[in-house]
Parts: structure tokens; C-alpha cells; sequence
């Protein structure tokens, strides 16, 4: 079966964590699919699709149709990937999903090799590992996040100075209080110790040690 003789058509996904997602497929490719909901254009890593299904159309939700307002941020005459999008929605305000318990708004700042740099009014600069992402949506119709101004979302956040790797920025942070993962663990807030054998060692209010596999973090801001 080619997928791409698919676009057009009604699909339903389920996603890591149990996420179900429905729409419209509007394009595939190399690592990155693309459904309409009917409201917004959800940009999905191929990694995180579990399973899918074109459905019958006894068992399909909603009736969905494109709108003229809003349209994909890709050239439809290239093949879309994941880092193409997330350059494309550099600037862009856009929900991002990376956890299982809530979206993050906000815009992208920088993309580096394996996270990008994402500036969210709630939690400030945040790091975003590419590992991790489950999805993003930029925003349409000049939408900005919580209703705030200019003067609320800062071209320039912040002074520091970018590593290329998740891991080496991590590093950069030994001696400063940061979350991990938007606080969903309690053991995921302290100050950073140091990284050994891909463990990063958290020190929490207590004064106790806790050590965090790298491949788990899924997102970093400082508090």
C-alpha cells in the first residue's frame, strides 16, 4: 500500500501514550506525518504513531473539511521532514505536545542536532528533545498565546549560549535549579550535580540525590 495514494483521506492514529488522533491525511514524509482535525494541522513524528487505520465510514467520528482560512506551513512541492517543519515554524506561535499530561505554547527559538530551543510565556526558555516530541501545531490567523502583546513575548529571551547537543546543554546547567519533564515527577525538580554514564544526578530540596536517565528527559526549564 502506498500511503502517499492515501492523502485526502479520513485516518485515525493512536499515538505513544495512548493518544488517539483522527483527521484528515494531508501528507507523509521521511519522518513526519501530517493530519487535519478539523481545527488545526498537527505535524506527527513517524516514531510516535503506534498504530492507524483507515476506518469505515460507519466507524469514521466527524465529518471534516479543509478550510480556506488556514493552510499547511510546508511547500507542497517538497517532501516534508521533521526538522523542515520545525524551521518553518521557527518564530511561529505554536503548541507543542510533549508530555502526557498537557501542551506547551509558545514559539521556537533555535533547533539544534537532537532538541530545539522553545520559549513558552508559562516556563520561559525551555529545552525540547527532538526524542520526545509527540507533535506541534503552529498557529493560524495570527492566534497568539494567553492574549499577550509584543511586549510579553521577547524576540531574544534569553543570554544563553546554545550547545549542540541535549545532553552537552544539560551539562552547561550543573549548579542551577531546573524541572525536568514540566514537574510531572516530583523527583524530576532540583539542582543539577552533574551527568555520568547517561545519568543525570538532581539534588531535590532534601538535599537527596536522585539520578535521571538522559534518555527519559524529555524537557528542561530553569525555575
Amino acid at each position: 500500500m502506498k500511503l502517499k495514494d492515501h492523502v485526502g483521506n479520513y485516518i485515525k492514529l493512536e499515538l505513544s501514550g495512548n493518544k488517539p488522533i483522527s483527521g484528515i491525511l494531508i501528507d507523509i514524509g521521511s519522518d513526519l506525518w501530517v493530519i487535519y482535525n478539523g481545527y488545526d494541522y498537527l505535524y506527527i513524528p513517524t516514531v510516535h504513531i503506534q498504530n492507524w487505520k483507515f476506518p469505515k465510514k460507519e466507524e469514521i467520528d466527524e465529518i471534516i473539511t479543509l478550510s480556506d482560512d488556514q493552510s499547511p506551513i510546508f511547500n507542497p512541492n517538497e517532501e516534508i521532514s521533521l526538522r523542515k517543519t520545525l524551521t518553518a515554524a521557527k518564530g511561529i506561535f505554536t503548541e507543542i505536545y510533549v508530555t502526557s499530561k498537557q501542551a506547551v505554547h509558545g514559539y521556537i527559538i533555535s533547533i539544534m542536532n537532537n532538541y530545539f530551543v522553545f520559549y513558552s510565556p508559562i516556563y520561559k526558555t525551555m529545552f525540547i528533545s527532538l526524542n520526545h516530541l509527540k507533535w506541534l501545531i503552529p498557529y493560524t490567523n495570527n492566534q497568539r498565546p494567553y492574549g499577550l502583546s509584543n511586549a510579553n513575548l521577547p524576540v531574544n529571551p534569553s543570554n544563553i549560549t546554545f550547545a549542540r547537543s541535549f545532553e552537552v546543554q544539560i551539562e552547561k546547567l550543573i549548579g542551577t535549579l531546573i524541572v525536568f519533564n514540566i514537574g510531572e515527577n516530583e523527583n524530576g525538580m532540583g539542582k543539577v550535580m552533574g551527568i555520568k554514564n547517561n545519568f543525570v544526578e538532581l539534588l531535590t530540596a532534601k538535599g537527596d540525590p536522585v539520578y535521571l536517565n538522559l534518555q527519559h528527559i524529555k524537557t528542561v526549564h530553569m525555575t
